[in-house]
């Protein structure tokens, strides 16, 4: 009997043993996002995360489990979120912008955390240096100052009359920008004016354009901000519509929607190149070690079709210049 219960107890081991390694090979990644499931442009990036993922090896319900938290544009239901995802222990984190990685950097100094969609991380405490992030963070960047004063420009090549350009962002969400403005003004020989545009809360969205449009030969330079003005796209351009107002926005969802032109990196690009921080954290890669990368494809699109109905001509050296022309 002990002899046929010994064998018995091999027989279940030897079963249960690669059911067991491959639960265990099952690894657990989240996913906070700044905006709701119905956003198109977000899905897109996630099919780009995913599908990279897939390429590497990572497979959806067979070695990978991803929890993909829509948290909308609330700080605090993203810092609510931040701490239920740490509570689940998954082996990395993807937050996508500024205020959804400060929620993981607060909630959690172990789990790895890889954050895309974010400007300026050294100055927003998240990392030590680009080349060295020394803790559990590091990611992928999304513009710089050069960018910020490069939307101005373009802008202006786009509409020769401008005379000023006016900056949107959360000053509470991204005060840095006020910084990025001043170095603006200061630069000689600067082909437009640039003001501040600042918004505090969506609130403040009709009032901040509504002051802009009563200056002559004003346009409005849309910057990412953790979100924010990603989330309130369609109240910034139903007040410009109201003001036949140009505008430039870092991201392509902006002009199809009716803006008049965007510049910005390629962020369905940057999600695929998470997918390889990912892939190297899930099998023991220290964040630390890992140097911030900044975006390598960048896009210009033009809205023609808004053009029209703001009777703007586009310079034939734009339309050549452009990635993507919407008729």
């Amino acid at each position: 009997m002990r002899r046929r219960e010994l064998i018995t107890g091999l027989a279940v081991s030897t079963i249960a043993a690669p059911l067991r390694a491959r639960a265990q090979s099952v690894r657990r990644l989240a996913v906070l996002l700044p905006s709701r499931d119905t956003d198109p442009e977000f899905q897109t990036r996630m099919h780009a995360l995913t599908g990279a993922l897939q390429h590497i090896g990572w497979t959806q319900g067979s070695n990978l489990s991803i929890d993909v938290q829509w948290a909308g544009s609330t700080a605090d239901r993203i810092r609510a979120i931040a701490s239920t995802l740490v509570s689940l222990t998954p082996a990395a984190v993807v937050s996508v912008g500024s205020v959804a990685t400060a929620a993981m950097k607060r909630a959690t100094s172990t789990i790895p955390v890889v954050f895309v969609m974010v400007n300026e991380p050294v100055a927003q405490g998240f990392v030590a240096s680009l080349a060295r992030p020394g803790g559990n963070i590091t990611g992928f960047t999304n513009i710089d100052f050069s960018v910020v004063g490069k939307m101005a420009e373009l802008l202006k090549a786009t509409v020769p009359e401008l005379t000023r350009a006016g900056l949107m962002y959360n000053s509470h969400t991204y005060p840095i920008y006020d910084s990025y403005l001043q170095e603006l003004q200061n630069t000689q020989q600067r082909p437009v004016e640039v003001v501040r545009a600042a918004v505090g809360s969506a609130l403040d969205i009709d009032p901040v354009i509504d002051t802009l449009a009563s200056l002559p030969g004003s346009g409005l330079a849309v910057l990412p901000d953790g979100g924010f003005t990603l989330a309130n796209r369609e109240a910034i351009q139903s007040a410009l519509d109201r003001h036949h107002m140009p505008s430039i926005a870092p991201f392509r969802q902006f002009v199809s929607e009716g803006a008049l032109m965007s510049y910005g990196p390629d962020d369905v690009d940057i999600f695929r190149r998470a997918a390889d921080y990912v892939d190297r954290i899930l099998r023991g890669a220290n964040p630390a070690d890992l140097p911030v990368q900044q975006p390598v494809k960048f896009e210009l699109v033009i809205n023609r079709k808004t053009a029209d109905a703001l009777g703007i001509d586009v310079p034939p050296t734009m339309l050549a210049l452009a990635d993507e022309v919407i008729e």
